[in-house]
């Protein structure tokens, strides 16, 4: 194998995730989102695999399946179990609109690259650039977390955001297996939470936008 091949394999995994985080700001349909986040996951799982086989590290192969078992499968179908058992089917409300968001997200992806390649100049040139699409799928989740009203979308933007920080991971060598295996369990715990969290609201609210709470919250001052 080649150290070319190696490295646009790897970037074109990466470049695949960043356009997948960019078509999730621009989703309007919620099944839609999930199904993206869906492909997001099993991209970032390619990712893993092919980085565990490049670098010849076999504990990448077990963050890959993790994070095909976990992210790719098991959220998805119980996010869509959520949104069948709430039946919200509608599209999803946002602050801002597409155009404002998708230039957001483009801001913020030459933000990362500003930030990243000039602080690493002594890194290589694999990692750099790993570093700078992996930091880019960050920004643009928070972004979502952001531009979203529906405490659904919201988790999901906070979960590609963590996508982003296992992109980032996968890319750096040496990485002990210990952490990647603790972030999948946090995100597996934060995904229990969520749930019974979306439930509630739905219980008080008859919906999951967010702006309800900010009702409530005036009228209790």
């Amino acid at each position: 194998m080649t150290h070319t091949l190696a490295y646009d394999l790897s970037h074109l995994l990466g470049g695949i995730v960043l356009v997948l985080s960019f078509a999730l700001l621009y989703q309007r349909r919620l099944m839609s989102v999930i199904n993206i986040y869906a492909l997001q996951a099993m991209t970032l799982t390619a990712a893993a695999l092919w980085q565990g086989y490049s670098q010849g590290a076999t504990e990448l192969y077990v963050t890959a399946i993790i994070t095909l078992a976990a992210k790719g499968i098991a959220i998805p179908v119980a996010l869509h179990r959520i949104v069948r058992q709430l039946k919200l089917h509608r599209a999803v409300e946002t602050a801002l609109g597409v155009f404002p968001s998708m230039v957001l997200g483009v801001a913020f992806v030459a933000l990362a690259v500003l930030v990243v390649l000039p602080t690493t100049a002594q890194s290589q040139t694999l990692s750099r650039e790993d570093l700078a699409l992996a930091l880019s799928v960050v920004l643009l989740g928070l972004l979502m977390m952001i531009t979203r009203r529906s405490a659904l979308t919201q988790v999901i933007g906070f979960m590609s955001l963590e996508n982003g920080l296992i992109l980032a991971a996968i890319g750096i060598t040496g990485l002990p297996l210990l952490v990647e295996i603790a972030v999948a369990f946090l995100i597996l715990l934060a995904a229990i939470v969520f749930g019974v969290f979306f439930f509630r609201i739905r219980e008080r609210f008859d919906s999951l936008d967010l702006s309800h709470l900010d009702v409530v919250g005036r009228t209790q001052l």
